[in-house]
């Protein structure tokens, strides 16, 4: 298991961009997105100062989306806002969506110390967890504490913490699994169900 660090969001040693976007398309346009998807993915592999890039498309849900990427710094980031694949992209997307493209700049909050590969079938979960702001510092206590303990668990493949730039009591925790069964082995563990009665109380919304 990949060793974990815990960014504050003064440090400056960090100048990582996490970005982590939702939207959703009208049903029937499902399949196009997701093609359309994967040629943006695929395009963007390849531009500099990429660290990692997931397009998700939602188990139950096949017409909700997410993308969820880091980049290398805040430059490399507008670089490729500005490329023509994501230009192109954004403006076929427009004709799809049924939501508004709901994209969310973070700090890395309790991040491994490397990306470890991605078996094939692997199931993803991007929670979006906020506090109050008067229980901010122990809600990251409580995210910190979930992160250390469920990247032990059997079938754990990444457990990561953002913090969202723009409101500091705003998290997104990015998880993947080996597969469904040990996410849900996950869910049904203490120390899964000790959170979510520990953070209830401090919540301003999780889903």
């Amino acid at each position: 298991m990949a060793e974990q660090h815990t960014a504050s969001p003064d440090d400056t040693g960090d100048a990582a961009i996490h970005v982590v976007a939702y939207f959703e398309v009208i049903p029937p346009s499902a399949p196009e997105a997701a093609v359309l998807l994967r040629q943006y993915s695929q395009a963007s592999r390849t531009a500099a100062g990429l660290v990692d890039h997931e397009v998700l498309q939602q188990c139950a849900r096949p017409d909700h989306f997410a993308i969820v990427e880091t980049w290398q710094d805040q430059t490399s980031f507008e670089a490729h806002g500005s490329a023509a694949h994501t230009r192109a992209m954004h403006e076929r997307l427009e004709t799809l969506r049924c939501s508004p493209y709901d994209e969310r700049l973070h700090h890395g909050f309790v991040l491994a110390a490397e990306s470890a590969s991605r078996p094939t079938g692997a199931i993803y979960a991007v929670t979006h967890a906020d506090a109050i702001p008067p229980a901010k510092d122990d809600a990251m206590l409580c995210l910190k504490q979930l992160a250390e303990v469920s990247r032990h668990d059997e079938g754990n493949v990444r457990f990561e913490v953002l913090q969202q730039r723009s409101r500091l009591n705003h998290f997104t925790i990015v998880e993947i699994w080996r597969d469904q069964k040990a996410l849900e082995v996950h869910v049904m563990a203490a120390h899964t169900r000790q959170f979510r009665e520990q953070f209830q109380p401090m919540s301003g919304a999780l889903y």
